[in-house]
């Protein structure tokens, strides 16, 4: 498998998972989706990166976003996990995990890496849209927990300017100025940004947030 690209299809799947059987793009149905792996069971700062997801959870929900993990050890293994998710981190996971033991779905999704590990999938992260298109792609090393704040700002960017020709400024946060698109024409801008816009340079154009 070539390595996955941004807009590429996410590509789909048959998964045993810790919540049933799930057909990955009928699971999604009209949500956007997130997928993030996991190198083992049992490993710690995957163990906080669990516990994370699952209190943010109703974060990801406001924003039409299903969340699903993988794992390359089987169910069993990942329900006894679980059961040390809620005991350390004070929470209840709700989400499923994939079992993926033959490594079929890591396989599918590049998350093997050679040269970081011969055995364990990388920790990546996928963002897919409600198209089914691959939307963000991150690879974290084993020594760094993913930051899951900065992936809801991803998705509250990445809907906004969906819906709306913009784009959104660094660190740019839910509620801010962003920036008018090149492609929108200062004749346009008064209809299409009835907020106002501050003209920086020309082509540094910035508006209120017109979501909000």
């Amino acid at each position: 498998m070539s390595t996955l690209r941004l807009g590429d299809i996410a590509p789909d799947f048959q998964a045993e998972t810790t919540e049933g059987t799930i057909h990955f793009h009928e699971w999604l149905g009209d949500s956007w989706g997130v997928l993030f792996s996991h190198p083992a069971d049992f490993t710690p700062v995957c163990t906080t990166e669990l516990g994370t997801v699952a209190n943010y959870v109703p974060e990801f929900t406001k924003r039409n976003t299903k969340v699903i993990a993988l794992s390359v050890d089987g169910l069993e293994s990942h329900k006894e996990w679980i059961k040390d998710i809620n005991e350390t981190q004070n929470t209840t996971v709700n989400f499923p995990i994939i079992a993926d033991e033959d490594k079929k779905i890591a396989t599918l999704y590049d998350m093997l890496h050679p040269n970081a590990s011969e055995k364990f999938t990388v920790r990546s992260v996928f963002v897919i849209g409600a198209d089914k298109k691959i939307k963000l792609t991150l690879t974290y090393p084993a020594s760094t927990g993913r930051n899951f704040d900065e992936l809801l700002r991803v998705i509250d960017s990445l809907q906004l300017t969906a819906n709306y020709s913009v784009a959104t400024p660094a660190n740019w946060k839910d509620g801010e100025d962003v920036v008018i698109t090149p492609a929108v024409p200062d004749s346009d801008i008064p209809a299409k940004f009835p907020k106002g816009h501050t003209a920086i340079k020309p082509y540094l154009r910035m508006t209120p947030q017109p979501n909000k």
